[in-house]
């Protein structure tokens, strides 16, 4: 058991906090800042305890200096203050001795925020390749540090993996639901467990199939990654998205062969074409033609997935059933999520694409967990745990 906030001494203690913050913003406005409520408990525990904290946070790719530019955490910091009672201070570096100075007068309970961790990428990617003098600079800024980025704790960088080598460390109380909900209702979930996945990264997909179909009893299968399954048994998917790997194809033909009282794939889809928008049309899947793409699935997939999903305990959302962003191809994923939110089932998100589609039309309130994770949530399934995590103190090593 790793170290919680809860069991370390704050009061008065620099208290390291990483979050992500990662937010969507379009022109300075932030679109959905669920990334910063989430964090606001851990936030709030160490305002309460008079902690002086200091936020680190990446945003976005930073790869040249142009990247910096509209890449900043002032946005987010800017509306962290609207949600919190306290002083929020935002530093417009990463490091200096200005931000020494700030640290150094702050007043319990305020917070203040660095610049995007990302701006040491520029030149020589310190923070992406965890650089130890990074990590021992960030470390030396505080007393403890807090690991609150659960959709980060997949990678081993300075922010997240690095500074955990020089300080105490700990989890704050998002990063311990998100282990505690995905353990209980993902890696021990109620059976019958049934896994709706679809998505566009196909690549990516094969791990987690291979690490869920001996937990599920159901594997039901949309997006390219069906496309994919569909291919390698011999159908046309015309010009529709899968992955073209031979080894991946390999991977997926057996997995279908070993498995396929468990993997369902489509009967029907909605098409187009790429080069007419007005082109729409209802198909069996044995009829896609060369120029048609699979935009989404037909209602003869829909109806079979929900009567296996009507008798599920358990759903774990992967993935849409295509392109949902447009309203011509949002009838599948819709429907399908629909269904879920109003069964009595123990109903999971993760991975970007699921949740942002549970959000999208309004069911989010509906449904028993949305994982912050991403590609941490998937990584976390496959291995059972996270880098950034993993390096915490354990409880029995204070």
């Amino acid at each position: 058991m790793k170290m919680r906030i809860q069991d370390m001494d704050v009061k008065g203690k620099r208290v390291l906090l990483r979050c992500d913050f990662n937010v969507p913003i379009k022109d300075g406005k932030i679109l959905d800042d669920s990334k910063v409520v989430e964090s606001l408990e851990t936030i709030e525990y160490l305002i309460k305890e008079g902690a002086r904290i200091i936020i680190l946070s990446h945003f976005g790719k930073v790869k040249t200096e142009e990247d910096k530019k509209k890449n900043s955490l002032a946005p987010v910091a800017k509306h962290l203050q609207e949600l919190v009672s306290t002083k929020v201070i935002f530093s417009t570096s990463t490091r200096s001795i200005f931000l020494e100075d700030k640290i150094t007068e702050m007043l319990p309970g305020e917070i203040i925020v660095l610049e995007n961790t990302r701006f040491e990428d520029v030149p020589n990617r310190l923070e992406s390749g965890n650089d130890a003098q990074l990590a021992m600079y960030w470390a030396g800024l505080a007393d403890i540090f807090c690991l609150d980025a659960f959709g980060s704790a997949h990678r081993k960088h300075a922010s997240t993996y690095g500074v955990a080598k020089y300080i105490p460390s700990c989890i704050g109380f998002l990063v311990q639901k998100e282990v505690e909900m995905l353990d209980k209702y993902v890696l021990n979930a109620a059976r019958p467990f049934t896994i709706l996945m679809g998505g566009a990264k196909v690549e990516d997909k094969v791990a987690l199939i291979e690490a869920l179909l001996p937990r599920c009893d159901n594997l039901l299968l949309t997006g390219g990654i069906a496309n994919s399954c569909l291919y390698t048994l011999g159908y046309n998917t015309g010009e529709s998205l899968r992955t073209t790997d031979p080894d991946v194809m390999r991977q997926l033909k057996n997995i279908l062969i070993e498995n396929k009282k468990k993997i369902m794939l489509p009967l029907d889809a909605i098409v187009g074409r790429s080069y007419n928008a007005d082109y729409i049309n209802h198909i069996n899947i044995d009829t896609v033609e060369e120029d048609d793409i699979i935009y989404d699935i037909g209602m003869k997939t829909v109806n079979k997935y929900k009567l296996v999903l009507s008798k599920s305990a358990t759903v774990f959302v992967n993935g849409t059933a295509g392109k949902y962003e447009d309203p011509k191809y949002a009838t599948g994923t819709r429907e399908l999520l629909g269904a879920i939110a109003s069964s009595p089932s123990i109903k999971i998100a993760g991975g970007g694409d699921g949740v942002s589609a549970v959000k999208n039309f309004g069911l989010a309130d509906r449904f028993t967990f949305l994982s912050t994770g991403g590609g941490a949530t998937l990584e976390y399934i496959i291995n059972g745990g996270l880098p950034a995590i993993d390096n915490i103190q354990d409880a029995n090593n204070e």
